[in-house]
């Protein structure tokens, strides 16, 4: 690209010097040509004047006189009526320039001058255009060259920013080089980075909280399982089976529900439900591994209320703050339920040390733990709360308290109007 660049402005210089040189050559030619006659013809005339006035004063010419006014390589011939011709200076060889004038006496004045010296004058002429016309195509040369290292290295970086994207590097260049049409291409490369890093990041997270959320059914399925291999009275394995049937839909509705997420994280099926239904089931799936963690899990406050949310993405929330206080907890742990305004809360509360003061600000942000663990359980907890329209809170440090807030009224329906509004 950069040579045909330099290529082709060079070729428009060459044809403009071509065009406008050759022409300027021919005027400057004519031009001295014509002056070369006119100086001549000058020279006459005033030879002429100068013979007049002898002639009228002293009645004779002294050849003396004209050989002091012919300058240079002129050469002048008088010619008098009755008198013998008089020559001043060398006759030139060759091709000269002839002026001739007449006198008021009669007398005939002819001067010649070395056509020679019209073609030295010429040739400086064209010696003084040749060296602007190479002046130029080194200027022109020098700017293509500058004009091309400006047009083709964007070029060059765009290339390499797109091939950075191809290979998975969505970092946004953010660079820019005055050329509207280029700058436009970066704008476009850059905003490609942004959405590819984005929905890079989107898929990271998605698979993070995928392998947290289900992890914990995963795990309480194992349980039950190996319950059902470990006895062998049919009462206890139909009732452990029959568990283990809704760890399995469970376990369904959380995929369905990581898969609608990643879609679309505003949808959401929220419905009315019976905390107490959500608070036993987790009791039941929680107290076996408790139980070999020789702690207990138990349940109090205002029984039979309702609330309105994703009855599994509640349970997913309860889950992480039971696990969490499983891991880093101690002691009972208790599931307290209360009515504050027009929402429902579940408190999930231990016995343990507590969360350090100094991670109370920062306990719901990712990858943010007290120990070795992901740290991304409560803020997966904190989004399935906020996504029913709910919210997950740390109302105390120590004891540790963490509040589930949840509304107990089903948000007002659209009306068929606002709806039509909407799909169009």
């Amino acid at each position: 690209m950069r040579r045909r660049l330099i290529q082709s402005t060079l070729a428009v210089v060459l044809v403009v010097i071509a065009v406008f040189g050759v022409s300027l050559v021919i005027v400057e030619a004519q031009t001295i040509s014509s002056t070369a006659q006119e100086r001549v013809d000058l020279e006459a005339a005033r030879l002429a004047s100068i013979v007049d006035s002898r002639l009228l004063g002293t009645g004779s010419v002294d050849a003396e006189v004209l050989r002091r006014q012919v300058e240079g390589d002129r050469y002048a011939v008088i010619r008098i009526p009755g008198e013998r011709p008089i020559e001043v200076g060398s006759e030139p060889s060759g091709e000269v320039i002839r002026g001739e004038a007449t006198g008021e006496e009669g007398e005939t004045v002819v001067v010649q001058e070395p056509r020679s010296s019209v073609t030295r004058e010429v040739g400086r002429t064209l010696l003084i255009i040749g060296l602007v016309a190479l002046l130029a195509v080194i200027a022109a040369v020098l700017l293509a060259v500058r004009q091309a290292n400006r047009l083709a290295s964007p070029l060059t970086d765009l290339a390499e920013t797109a091939e950075r994207l191809g290979s998975g590097d969505p970092r946004p260049r953010h660079k820019r080089y005055g050329v509207p049409e280029l700058d436009r291409v970066a704008d476009v490369l850059d905003s490609s980075a942004e959405r590819i890093a984005r929905m890079l990041t989107a898929e990271r997270r998605l698979a993070a909280d995928a392998s947290h959320q289900l992890r914990t059914p995963l795990t309480a399925l194992s349980m039950r399982l190996e319950e059902i291999t470990l006895t062998d009275e049919p009462e206890t394995v139909k009732e452990e089976a029959t568990i283990a049937l809704a760890q399995v839909e469970r376990l369904t509705d959380v995929v369905e529900r990581l898969l609608t997420n990643s879609r679309d994280p505003r949808s959401g099926s929220a419905v009315t439900f019976e905390l107490d239904d959500v608070i036993q089931q987790q009791i039941a799936e929680w107290r076996p591994a408790y139980r070999s963690a020789g702690r207990a899990i138990v349940s109090s406050g205002k029984r039979h209320l309702t609330a309105v949310g994703t009855p599994g993405a509640v349970a997913q929330v309860l889950a992480a703050l039971i696990e969490n206080s499983l891991m880093h907890g101690g002691g009972t742990v208790a599931l307290r339920t209360r009515v504050t305004g027009n929402q429902a809360v579940v408190e999930v509360t231990d016995e343990g040390p507590g969360v350090p003061a100094d991670l109370g600000a920062r306990i719901f942000e990712r990858t943010i733990s007290g120990r070795n663990s992901t740290g991304i359980g409560l803020a997966v907890a904190r989004d399935l709360a906020e996504a029913d329209g709910g919210r997950l809170e740390l109302l105390q440090s120590n004891p540790p308290v963490f509040g589930l807030f949840l509304s107990r009224t089903q948000p007002p329906e659209p009306d068929e109007s606002e709806a039509d509004r909407t799909v169009r």
